[in-house]
């Protein structure tokens, strides 16, 4: 079996719809982050957050299923359409058993939840529609797509939070290596809702700073938290052979995956941070200096900083390679958002550009940073970290094909 490469993308971002859009927009350091306007956050302490203004569901949904289903659905299909059409794979030419699906979740369904937690308690249980059982379950995704495309291989759902997308793409390797021709991988999350934010406030991560250029400052003295954000990326993934047998444009090979747990809170065992990135290099057959550039998990939190900063240090040497968090510009999309990581590392490679970082005013010691503007470099390997809440750590190389 050849090696897992990347043909189509899709992604629905608060920078725009669509990796092009979205990628433009990164490269050019927009900032998305603003107040809320899904709800009105005036009683919350956190107000800012990345949302995607832009996207009318009716669009991109079929009109039957917009009610049976959750907007973070809604954007997971618009962005499997999306990734379909950029792969040029029209689902009903290909046996349906050896097309799978395969997204990452943290969060689900909980706008679509909360509208009817609000019916059941002012109006009582006759008002509770019945796709509640199925709009928030955090596999609702999956089972859309699979629906909607006739995909009826292994399909599967991982809830790793923002680790999630990384694992979902490991995943996917997974099943080409046992025989799938095809997957639909990533992830997205959408809970810009007060149910939802009231849930990722109790992380006690959030940035409940004002001002929208530095609410989220990763890696910089005055970090304070992370703004939250909505939306994600979708990739097809397939076998190398059968992609260049189809002809199809390959954006790049997924190369490694490493992915660790941390251990419990007062253990004197280090975080498992480290060795992810080094079973990911090692997964990939590629030594530190192979690497052009890593993608940053950029959580925002001072000490977990702090614990990033010294581990790419520490693999890689005193700035010893570019690093970069565009979702400064967006907020944390929670299992959209290392997906969406894997998406812009691999238009990075296809541009030869390095997206900047912004807001954040100084870098720690040993860190190249990608601060302001865009870098212009060559770039043919990337490494993607992501951390998911409760002690989940991914690493995953993207390298050009061929």
């Amino acid at each position: 079996m050849s090696a897992p490469v990347v043909t189509g993308l899709g992604a629905v971002t608060p920078l725009g719809l669509g990796a092009d859009e979205h990628w433009q927009a990164t490269l050019l350091g927009r900032r998305a982050l603003a107040p809320i306007t899904r709800f009105d956050p005036s009683s919350y302490p956190v107000r800012l957050a990345g949302e995607v203004r832009d996207f009318v569901a009716r669009d991109h949904v079929p009109s039957r299923v917009i009610p049976q289903t959750d907007h973070w659905t809604h954007m997971g299909l618009a962005a499997a359409r999306m990734a379909l059409e950029d792969a040029s794979i029209e689902p009903g030419d290909v046996p349906e058993y050896e097309m799978a699906v395969v997204t990452a979740s943290s969060s689900g369904g909980t706008e679509f939840g909360q509208r009817e937690m609000v019916n059941l308690w002012d109006r009582g249980p006759g008002f509770v529609g019945a796709y509640q059982s199925i709009a928030w379950f955090y596999a609702a995704t999956t089972g859309q797509i699979s629906i909607r495309h006739g995909m009826r291989g292994p399909c599967g759902v991982i809830a790793t939070e923002q680790a999630g997308g990384l694992d979902a793409l490991a995943h996917a390797r997974r099943l080409l290596r046992d025989g799938t021709r095809m997957v639909v991988s990533g992830g997205a999350d959408a809970s810009l809702c007060p149910y939802g934010l009231v849930a990722q406030l109790s992380s006690g991560r959030l940035s409940a700073r004002a001002d929208p250029d530095r609410a989220y400052v990763p890696f910089d003295p005055e970090a304070c938290g992370y703004v939250p954000g909505e939306g994600g990326a979708l990739m097809i993934v397939e076998d190398a052979e059968r992609a260049a047998a189809r002809g199809a444009h390959v954006y790049g090979e997924i190369a490694g995956y490493g992915v660790t747990f941390d251990p419990p809170p007062g253990s004197d065992r280090p975080p498992g941070l480290r060795r992810a990135v080094e079973n990911a290099l090692g997964d990939a057959g590629l030594a530190p200096a192979d690497v052009d550039v890593v993608f940053a998990d950029a959580m925002g939190v001072p000490e977990l900083d702090r614990v990033e900063a010294g581990v790419l240090t520490a693999v890689f040497g005193p700035r010893g390679v570019p690093v970069t968090a565009p979702k400064t510009m967006i907020g944390r999309l929670y299992a959209g958002g290392a997906a969406l990581d894997a998406v812009t590392a691999l238009l990075a490679i296809r541009d030869g550009v390095i997206p900047p970082t912004v807001g954040v005013r100084a870098a720690p010691e040993g860190l190249d940073l990608v601060l302001g503007e865009a870098r212009d470099a060559p770039v043919r390997t990337a490494l993607v970290v992501a951390r998911g809440y409760g002690g989940f750590n991914s690493a995953l190389v993207v390298r050009a094909a061929g």
